[in-house]
């Protein structure tokens, strides 16, 4: 629902086209999928050679794989006075595996390092972070907290839902990010995400940190360890299998060779977030935990170019979090309420360069209908409301995203069967004046309003689909212990 394109000036677009194998009902050609994405920060990576990878895993049940038929296309466009070339990084430098035959993700836990040399003359870096919970941290935001796992069968997944993406320069936190909690495709209750799929489940959301305070630390010719980890609120603050994490230094480098100078002025960040943990086992066995947890980080330096420029920079970062959790009727019922939200504020010489302010509100209801957890109806309400301001040279932007989906789901020998409904309104302006607006309403696999507005959209429409679709589902992926909870 995002908007095909942002900003003015000279960009770059990327398109991928898959046609899948034919499906229930639909035409011979099978299903067209399309997928446009500005990548125009990247223009640097374009101007030389080195390697593509473009890698589509189908890791799903075995008598539903199939063959993707992908299109790749790129398309540059030529600058011109109305439209200025993009403003751009002089140099990206990975924070990756460095695989060249694979994605490039590392895995976490343990937590993931590389050395990284940065030009001498560096006067900015900007960091971007692209964080993904997997495996038994897919559902992190339903994982129990380890003071209350006794209450719960053997099978329940521990360490709490509270998780902070940490990025750290030679040991020192440098920033931090709470992050959206996507839900996949198929995630917890498969009718609810077709066929719209959930915010951010086809393009993650990534979080911008200002590095430039360390600048005067690492111009100085010699690799830096930069470490991106992901903590929980527990007393370890370990977390389980996995998170994959990657990212990419933006850096800005000075019209002289001379090495950038400076100082950090003042410092304050603790190691991890402040966190607590509360709750209740009632006399019936209904359990109530609530996990907070707030992060604060102030970061101020002096930095001098080679061309003798003075910059004052000063990067702050308050951040709150809150995770309810009930397990009702012996846990037949349960419910969880999380919300992060917060703001990313860095100035240099009392200009913007990075904001960030954000709320993430989740809310979802999950009410099994038999004692086996074969019969299930699930609702979600799930917010994405972020305006932001990447660096000086990526376009900032305002986004409000709403999804209220939901249905029921039972599981059978025979075959799975369920009906879902999503209603979605998503808006968009950016600082160049562009906007996109889109209201989606789906109903037991139709979409049954499409609504599309703003200067980016082709043309202002409304559209309703009666198309039907009554092809089978897959097993749902369910958080370990969702339904008859353990088992």
């Amino acid at each position: 629902m995002a908007p095909s394109s942002t900003g003015s000036g000279s960009s770059l677009s990327k398109t991928w086209r898959s046609g899948a194998l034919p499906h229930l009902n639909q035409p011979s050609q099978g299903i067209i999928w399309t997928y446009i994405k500005d990548v125009t920060r990247f223009t640097p990576l374009f101007a030389k050679p080195g390697t593509f990878i473009l890698q589509l895993d189908n890791l799903i049940e075995d008598n539903l794989n199939g063959v993707y038929s992908t299109t790749l296309r790129a398309t540059f466009y030529a600058s011109s006075k109305k439209h200025p070339p993009a403003k751009q990084a002089n140099t990206i430098i990975p924070l990756s595996t460095l695989a060249n035959n694979t994605g490039n993700e590392a895995s976490v836990p343990p937590s993931f390092s590389i050395n990284v040399t940065l030009p001498q003359n560096a006067v900015e870096v900007y960091a971007e972070l692209v964080p993904s919970g997997n495996g038994n941290e897919e559902f992190w935001y339903f994982n129990v907290a380890n003071d209350f796992l006794g209450n719960f069968p053997d099978g329940t997944l521990g360490q709490g839902p509270f998780r902070e993406v940490r990025l750290l320069v030679d040991g020192q936190v440098a920033g931090v990010a709470f992050p959206y909690p996507v839900i996949f495709t198929g995630g917890i209750l498969p009718p609810a995400w077709r066929p719209i799929t959930s915010y951010g489940a086809l393009d993650l959301p990534t979080y911008f940190l200002d590095l430039t305070p360390f600048v005067p630390l690492l111009t100085d010719g010699n690799p830096h360890n930069f470490t991106i980890d992901v903590a929980s609120a527990e007393t370890d603050k370990a977390i389980l299998q996995n998170w994959f994490v990657s990212g990419s230094l933006q850096v800005i480098t000075d019209s002289s060779s001379e090495r950038t100078t400076g100082n950090i002025t003042s410092y304050s960040a603790e190691p991890f977030a402040v966190a607590s943990t509360t709750g209740s086992v009632a006399a019936n066995g209904d359990i109530s935990i609530t996990v907070k947890a707030s992060r604060q980080i102030h970061i101020t330096a002096d930095i001098i170019s080679g061309s003798g420029k003075h910059t004052q920079v000063t990067v702050s970062q308050n951040l709150e979090y809150v995770n309810q959790q009930d397990y009702l009727n012996n846990t037949l019922v349960q419910n969880v309420f999380q919300s992060s939200s917060g703001s990313v504020m860095a100035t240099h010489n009392n200009v913007p360069a990075v904001v960030d302010t954000f709320s993430y509100p989740l809310t979802i209801n999950f009410t099994s209908l038999n004692n086996a957890g074969t019969q299930f109806t699930t609702l979600f309400d799930h917010s994405y409301d972020r305006v932001l301001l990447p660096s000086p040279f990526i376009l900032g932007s305002t986004i409000r995203e709403r999804q209220q989906a939901g249905g029921i789901f039972i599981t059978a020998s025979t075959g799975n069967t369920g009906n879902g409904t999503s209603n979605n309104t998503f808006s968009y302006i950016d600082l160049a004046g562009n906007t996109f607006n889109r209201r989606v309403d789906a109903a037991f696999n139709n979409i049954t309003l499409d609504v599309v507005s703003g200067s980016l959209s082709q043309t202002p429409k409304q559209h309703a689909s009666s198309t039907h679709d009554t092809g089978a589902f897959a097993g749902a992926r369910l958080p370990p212990g969702r339904g008859k909870l353990g088992d």
